[in-house]
């Protein structure tokens, strides 16, 4: 990966791993209501939403102001793919009764995520562009690192385990166009990828 470790968005990702490290360390173990990993299901819904949201805001600002139709066509499966996580997530925890429980790690990632959009709304052409993408190929990586490393084994519910290792894919499918766009940005050439 070739974004740089100075990207706002990737120091926002780094306290993102540092945020859900924090909230493990930090929690009683001997808690029922918590996993052996310390978030429990209504933590975890909370940054689930909170992540797959992100990334449809992000893609409403690339469709407002990238000129380039490849990075627009991203843009817009992002939008369409996390609004449909976030819609089966919400149905799953409306079923089971669980209210999304936010704490820092999903404050975090909010805030994180608004520095970020304020910093990509100062850039236009091929800067933003660059920046939007770069924020996908880190963005993407981080979150499913915290997937297998936490959100999977933290849940205790069936369903919802379930529901984030059958999404698991998409976020690789994702990272995997957004890296072959980032390419073809730094070539100049179309990426090639097939939707």
């Amino acid at each position: 990966m070739k974004t740089s470790q100075n990207h706002p968005y990737f120091i926002g990702l780094s306290a993102l791993a540092l945020l859900v490290g924090c909230a493990t360390a930090s929690q009683p173990a001997a808690s029922e209501a918590k996993s052996s990993a310390g978030l429990n299901d209504a933590q975890i819904a909370a940054i689930v939403t909170t992540a797959n949201q992100i990334d449809v805001d992000n893609g409403t600002l690339a469709m407002e102001r990238s000129g380039n139709d490849q990075v627009k066509q991203f843009a817009k499966r992002m939008m369409e793919d996390h609004t449909a996580v976030n819609q089966a997530a919400v149905d799953l925890v409306t079923r089971l009764g669980v209210k999304p429980q936010h704490t820092d790690t999903s404050r975090g990632l909010a805030a994180n995520a608004d520095k970020t959009r304020t910093s990509m709304r100062s850039l236009s052409g091929s800067a933003f562009d660059k920046a939007y993408v770069d924020n996908e190929v880190a963005y993407h990586a981080a979150v499913i690192e915290v997937l297998d490393s936490t959100l999977i084994p933290s849940a205790q519910n069936a369903e919802l385990k379930s529901m984030l290792v059958n999404v698991r894919p998409a976020f690789i499918a994702h990272l995997e166009h957004a890296r072959s766009i980032q390419a073809s940005l730094e070539s100049g050439q179309p990426s090639g990828h097939e939707h």
